[in-house]
Formats: C-alpha cells, sequence, structure tokens
C-alpha cells in the first residue's frame, strides 16, 4: 500500500509493538520512555549537526601546555600560599571549560590525562618552591642567628625579603659601648675568672641590645659594637638604641650588685665596674666585609666613627650615655618624650672640622626621679650661662645641680665625676684665660 503523500521525502521510524512486548525503557525524562523517541533524537542530532565529538588532541593538550606556561611564569616565584591557592583555581578552571565545551558545544574534552599532567607540574612546582623557601630560612638563620635576636630572624623571613649582602648604604644607628677601667681589673684576673666573667656581661649587654632588636655587629674585647636599622629596617632605630643603652646599663647595675654579694671573690674594679656607651644616627655602609676566605656583616663610614666618638668622649664630661643630636632627633621623632636627654655641649671630635650638639641619655622618662628633673633643669639654665660667659652664674648654677646629681664621685659605685664637677672645673679654668671675641662655646676634643 502506498504510502500517504504527506510522508514522502520524511524519515519514518518503525516501532515493535507485539503481545506481552512493549519497546520502551527508561529515558532521563521518565521512567518509561518509546525507545523509539531515543532513536529520533539520535536521527535529529545527526540532522542537525548536533551530537557528541571528542576534542581533537592537540586542542586539549595544547590548552593543557598554555596553562602550565602561564602557570610558570606567573605563578612559580609566589609564596606557597599563593601557590596553592592557584593550583586549586587551575583545576576548578580547566574543569569548568570542560563542562562549558560540553554544554555549549557538546565537545568531550579527555580531562584525565591533562589534569594529571597539570597536578604533576604544579606538584613540582609547589615543592620547588617549599624547597627554595627553607633553604632561604636556614641561610638567613645561618648567616644572622648568631648575633640577631630570634624575634627578628623570624621578622627577616615573615618579610621574604632577603637582606642585601653586599655593601649598601642603610640609615641605622651605631652603637659603641667599652667598660671603664677595664685593664685594671683584667690584670688581676686568673683567665678562666676573666673569661667567665667578660661572657657574664657580654651575654647581658648583647641580651639587651637584641632584644631592643639591634644586630650585634662584633665584640672588641670587652667592647661591644652593635648596629640598629639593618639588616631588617627599623624606622625608630634611634628609639630602640637609646633604650638598649638604658637597660644596659641597668642590667649592669644588676651584675655589680651580683658581684659585690659575692664578697673577695671579685677585686674591686670588679664590684664597681662602669660601662660608657655611644651613639650616633645617619647613614653607613653596611654589608659583608673581609677577605675572599673570612668577612662578617657589619659597617662602615663617617657616622660609625663619630658614634665610637662618642662612647670614648663621654668620660670627657662625666656621662656614661652620651649621643649626638641627630640621634636625640630621631629618638624624639619615633618615641617623644619617653627618653630624657640633658644636653652637654658643642664639641668637634678629631679629624672633622663641624661642630656637633652631643646630649646625655638620662634615663626613660617613668624612671627619672623628680630630683634628678630637677637637677637637668638647674643644669641647664648655668649651661646658658656659661655660653653667655656669666662664668660668677655658671659656677653657682653647676655647684647647684651638682647637689643634685644622680651619680655622685663617692656615693655611686666606680663613679669618678658627673657633668656638673665637669662644667665647674671648665668655667675655673675659662675665666683665668681671656677667651676671642668669637668663642661659641665650642669645645675641640684633644684625643679620639
Amino acid at each position: 500500500e502506498p504510502p500517504p503523500p504527506d510522508m514522502k521525502g520524511k524519515i519514518v521510524l518503525l516501532g515493535q509493538t507485539v503481545t506481552g512486548k512493549a519497546d520502551v525503557g527508561p529515558s532521563p525524562l521518565r521512567d518509561l520512555t518509546p525507545l523509539t523517541f531515543m532513536v529520533a533524537n539520535v536521527v535529529n542530532n545527526v540532522l542537525a549537526d548536533d551530537f557528541a565529538r571528542r576534542a581533537p588532541a592537540w586542542a586539549v593538550w595544547g590548552s593543557a601546555l598554555l596553562a602550565g606556561c602561564l602557570w610558570v611564569g606567573f605563578v612559580a616565584d609566589r609564596s606557597v600560599l599563593i601557590l596553592c591557592g592557584s593550583a586549586i583555581l587551575s583545576v576548578v578552571a580547566f574543569a569548568s571549560a570542560e563542562v562549558w565545551s560540553w554544554v555549549w558545544s557538546s565537545w568531550w574534552v579527555p580531562a584525565v590525562a591533562p589534569l594529571t599532567g597539570l597536578g604533576a607540574l604544579q606538584f613540582i612546582t609547589i615543592g620547588r618552591r617549599v624547597w627554595q623557601e627553607q633553604k632561604a630560612k636556614q641561610e638567613i638563620k645561618g648567616m644572622f642567628g648568631s648575633y640577631v635576636s630570634p624575634q627578628l630572624v623570624e621578622r627577616m623571613i615573615k618579610a621574604e625579603q632577603r637582606p642585601q649582602l653586599g655593601g649598601h648604604e642603610e640609615e641605622i644607628t651605631a652603637y659603641f659601648s667599652d667598660i671603664q677601667g677595664y685593664s685594671t681589673f683584667s690584670e688581676k684576673l686568673p683567665p678562666d675568672r676573666l673569661v667567665k666573667l667578660l661572657n657574664e656581661y657580654l651575654t647581658a649587654c648583647t641580651d639587651t641590645v637584641q632584644g631592643e632588636g639591634g644586630t650585634l655587629d662584633k665584640y672588641i674585647g670587652d667592647a661591644v659594637v652593635a648596629i640598629f636599622g639593618a639588616p631588617l629596617a627599623l624606622p625608630d632605630h634611634a628609639y630602640r638604641a637609646c633604650v638598649a643603652a638604658v637597660r644596659s646599663q641597668a642590667s649592669l647595675d644588676g651584675l655589680r650588685a651580683k658581684w659585690d654579694a659575692e664578697g673577695d671573690r671579685w677585686p674591686e674594679g670588679v664590684r664597681k665596674m662602669r660601662s660608657r656607651i655611644g651613639l650616633n644616627s645617619g647613614t653607613a655602609i653596611i654589608g659583608n666585609m673581609g677577605s675572599r676566605t673570612r668577612f662578617s656583616y657589619t659597617m662602615t663610614g663617617d657616622n660609625v666613627n663619630l658614634a665610637a666618638r662618642m662612647e670614648s668622649g663621654a668620660k670627657s664630661w662625666g656621662a656614661y650615655i652620651m649621643c649626638t643630636e641627630a640621634t636625640k632627633l630621631s629618638c624624639e621623632q619615633h618615641g617623644g618624650d619617653r627618653v630624657v636627654f640633658r644636653p652637654l655641649a658643642r664639641i668637634v671630635v678629631m679629624g672633622r672640622t663641624l661642630a656637633v650638639p652631643v646630649f646625655e641619655i638620662v634615663g626613660l622618662k617613668e624612671d627619672v626621679a623628680p630630683r634628678t628633673r630637677e637637677c637637668l633643669g638647674l643644669f641647664a639654665q648655668a649651661l646658658g650661662r656659661f655660653y653667655a660667659r656669666d662664668w660668677d652664674g655658671a659656677l653657682a648654677g653647676f655647684r647647684h645641680s651638682a647637689e643634685l646629681e644622680p651619680l655622685v664621685p663617692g656615693a655611686a659605685p666606680g663613679v669618678k665625676g658627673n657633668p656638673s664637677l665637669i662644667y665647674q672645673g671648665l668655667v675655673e679654668e675659662y675665666r683665668q684665660i681671656k677667651l676671642p671675641d668669637d668663642w661659641d662655646g665650642v669645645h675641640v676634643m684633644q684625643h679620639k
């Protein structure tokens, strides 16, 4: 029998229907669907050119290679945390692209092999980065662990900035300390006891310096040289150095009391030990310096030399902590009035031509007694009269301030003078000579 006219040129699908059987089965739409509909769907996909196709191998591996290149080029040197996060995002992005290509273009993209390759690359990259970071941490600890506090080492590691070891300029505060009259009592001690004494003293000084963020530069016998502001930059390096100087003197007070309690085990010079500290702030050259076979991380420059002159020159002014005006101003910029200063003089050190105002660091604000504050006020007034050549007024003022000085010879262990007593002697000396008309109060130091 010929087909109806409207069936001409059409595709006819025939299904089977017999007693006891049905050409039906489950489909994504419902549980029982005529299976002929599924055949019709296949035919429709063929006619509409809308059927699943396997993505070309070159496209799959090309995209995987591109993703790997982007990963290595832009992410490989980042931190481990960023690497792990980007690894997860890249896998999610690849999977999302696969789903998108299937839904919108019916492309089937094999995922196992490309993702395995990309994952292996990520694993190797992350492992390499972990190894690099651990190596860098060990290098920093190896280079600075012996003369920088553990806390500062951790800050350097977290900053993820390798310290510059070659010579470079840095704003720092140089710190020098030395024991007063060391040679007079060191000759009286056997070597083993002298070493024990020095180790105890140097440990206390070093702990204090490192506790304030300073870097131990070197020991020179009984002297301690330290850097504040390198290898890790510290904006408040001057304030930290001033606090470290005050606390170093306080720790020496504790050691002195301990040694005195041990009686005749130590000579009188040990029981009355005093140290002097000099500070200066400014630009210095920092880096590894030395020979090809032996070098150390250190500082050099004119500002470093000036700090050393502050330590040696403090004796001339009866002070035990002396700093330059640069240190005072930088300290006040970051620490406010938490450190108490006393103006001492305007001096020209050997080897320089410009006068430098110098100051005594009296102590921390909360520790300075009212009596000492009164002394500082009287001293400042007397110093003004001294510069005005009012010798009688200056002498009376210095005698008055001397009665309130916190450190008095004979009363404080090891103290041999104080600024008020020093200036009394200068007044007596200057009033006996005729000063030039252009005298401005600057004192030229005759020794280092």
